[in-house]
């Protein structure tokens, strides 16, 4: 692990709850450390805060995406909505608010991890027999890959995670908590801007037009549903 954070007494709690987990902890104040401690060490997930001297949170994390891909965790004010969201569009895999239990830093840590791990996302039966193909949109669960006419779509882990969540459950409405649930394994907490990203991005990359989606289409009032 690698912790990021320019306040003195959050490195010291996080890396000790981390340390007492069984984790390894390096630690940084800002971002020039950050990034030898990451090429010296890469880290399997990185705690950032996105307010540092020198380096701004969000320019560290574009450099980190970079050199390794390190999961990501934000850690943020209150008032800071502007900068999750676009570090969500960079591909952080989750943000926690300060100020934070460190237990659930810990909890948040395990479920990431858990997430990254080589079983991937839990997936419906269906998903796991091979490719499921909707006209020309294919997704390989085994292989972790989709296809649009033949072509690679790049993904980033959390996209592919969602996605093939919901086509594994074609036709069914769920709801952004559980979304979150389900994809992101933590529980709603209420604020879902996180699944709203996700799916934007997908339009992006699997509709013909992302505006007016046939896909992965919004149940007004509820949530997503993927169309078949």
């Amino acid at each position: 692990m690698l912790v990021v954070d320019d306040e003195p007494m959050v490195r010291e709690v996080l890396a000790r709850y981390l340390a007492r987990e069984g984790f390894g902890v390096e630690t940084a104040e800002d971002g020039e450390s950050a990034l030898a401690a990451f090429d010296r060490t890469p880290p399997d997930l990185v705690l950032l805060d996105l307010m540092l001297p020198r380096i701004d949170g969000l320019e560290l994390f574009r450099l980190m995406r970079e050199r390794g891909p390190a999961a990501v965790i934000m850690l943020t004010a209150k008032g800071e909505e502007t900068d999750r969201v676009v570090g969500l569009e960079l591909g952080a895999d989750d943000y926690v608010t300060k100020p934070f239990s460190p237990r659930e830093v810990v909890a948040r840590v395990r479920a990431v991890l858990r997430r990254r791990g080589p079983a991937g996302p839990a997936e419906a039966p269906a998903a796991d027999r091979g490719v499921a193909a909707f006209g020309d949109l294919e997704v390989d669960a085994r292989r972790r890959e989709v296809r649009r006419a033949g072509r690679p779509v790049g993904l980033t882990r959390k996209e592919f995670d969602l996605l093939s969540f919901m086509t594994a459950r074609p036709g069914q409405t769920f709801d952004r908590s559980t979304l979150l649930r389900e994809v992101w394994d933590f529980a709603w907490t209420g604020d879902t801007a996180t699944v709203t990203v996700h799916v934007r991005r997908l339009r992006e990359k699997i509709e013909d037009d992302p505006s007016n989606p046939r896909r992965l289409v919004t149940v007004w009032g509820v949530g997503y549903r993927f169309e078949p």
